[in-house]
């Protein structure tokens, strides 16, 4: 047997063994009909009853209100950024973006080109250390936008703004966070996630939108970016991403075997709480997002300046980093922007890989006489 890597991949990151093993099964022979599930057709009643119990599983596990779509598209949540004003900001109206990190940035930016856009926050200027608590809404603002948990900085929204505007709607980007936590839909208008931090394999786009929101853009839409289209084709307007959607179903049946989302977020907060614990006890190292907002999903941390000087840093984080290797720990470089290291702990990482990185830090700062 090979030995366990503890992967803390950002994306695509670490799934369910038994949805794993699911897919490679399916890709051979799916459901004992003898076709591998890759080379089988959308409109074959054994793919069509798997769409649909994949959304089942989705308005489950999510609670998701009946007023609302699900839909399982293409392009990432990147595509998402023009086709949530595309279809929701008419050009002379004004949408609410709320500027917390990169992904959030590209929304922003994408936006412009639809409509007017009101950057109701930022933390920018904070190199994105934390949310900002005081937003500047536009009082007719059609929606307000928010990436819910920022993946390369490591914060999140606990609590999701009001829009000042009583007929307008959020719209989150929950791409590194959904199935993560119990939400509230009362103010949601629209969801979108891309699949590969906690739903499932790179591929297919998550997308949950009131219906009663769309179709007041006035403007014409291309046909594949319109929710419409693909809301009237359930999904299979065009060849849709069967295999992705599959291990999405088998990861989020695992879900639902281990509590649900309820269940899962404990877990998350007990697995981070583990993590945040050794930063901030750990005088070697040192946590980059504020406390309040920190993110349990992903965890950046650095050298202590005070400990490591800046000239030994470059050299002393590769080191850290082969250390952790040899220890099975995989994927911990932090992002370029941030530096130091960055541990994703999505849904499906295992809580004794938490403890090896731990150990790990201890061990390395008592090889370097930091204890």
């Amino acid at each position: 047997m090979s030995k366990t890597i503890y992967n803390f991949s950002a994306g695509p990151s670490v799934l369910p063994e038994v949805a794993l093993k699911a897919a490679a099964v399916a890709c051979i022979d799916y459901k004992n009909t003898g076709l591998s599930l890759m080379t089988m057709s959308h409109r074959t009643k054994p793919v069509m009853e798997m769409f649909t119990e994949t959304e089942n599983l989705v308005r489950e596990l999510l609670n998701v209100p009946a007023n609302f779509k699900v839909l399982f598209l293409q392009g990432g949540a990147s595509l998402q950024f023009a086709m949530v004003p595309m279809n929701l900001l008419p050009q002379d109206k004004v949408a609410d973006y709320t500027d917390t990190g990169e992904w959030g940035a590209k929304a922003t930016k994408e936006a412009k080109q639809f409509g007017k856009v009101n950057v109701a926050c930022s933390s920018k200027e904070a190199t994105y250390t934390f949310i900002p608590k005081d937003l500047k809404q536009s009082a007719d603002a059609v929606y307000l936008h928010v990436t819910s948990n920022n993946t390369i900085f490591g914060t999140q929204w606990k609590k999701f703004p009001t829009p000042v505007n009583p007929n307008a709607f959020l719209v989150a980007d929950m791409s590194s966070d959904i199935f993560s936590r119990v939400f509230d839909w009362k103010n949601f208008g629209l969801v979108y996630a891309g699949a590969q931090k906690n739903a499932g394999p790179a591929g297919v786009t998550l997308v949950i939108v009131r219906e009663d929101i769309l179709g007041k853009a006035a403007r014409v839409i291309p046909t594949m970016l319109d929710y419409a289209t693909h809301i009237k084709g359930e999904s299979m307007f065009n060849t849709p991403p069967v295999f992705s959607v599959y291990v999405m179903n088998e990861t989020l049946k695992w879900l639902k075997s281990i509590g649900g989302v309820a269940g899962v977020q404990a877990i998350n907060e007990r697995k981070a709480a583990k993590l945040y614990a050794e930063i901030d006890r750990n005088p070697m190292f040192k946590g980059t997002a504020a406390k309040e907002d920190r993110s349990p999903m992903n965890i950046p941390f650095i050298f202590n300046p005070e400990k490591v000087p800046a000239d030994q840093k470059e050299a002393k984080e590769k080191e850290f980093l082969a250390f952790a290797k040899a220890r099975s720990l995989e994927t911990l470089a932090g992002h370029r922007v941030v530096g130091g290291f960055r541990a994703s702990v999505y849904n499906a990482f295992p809580e004794e890989g938490i403890d090896v990185l731990v150990q790990a830090m201890q061990d390395f700062a008592k090889q370097n006489g930091i204890a």
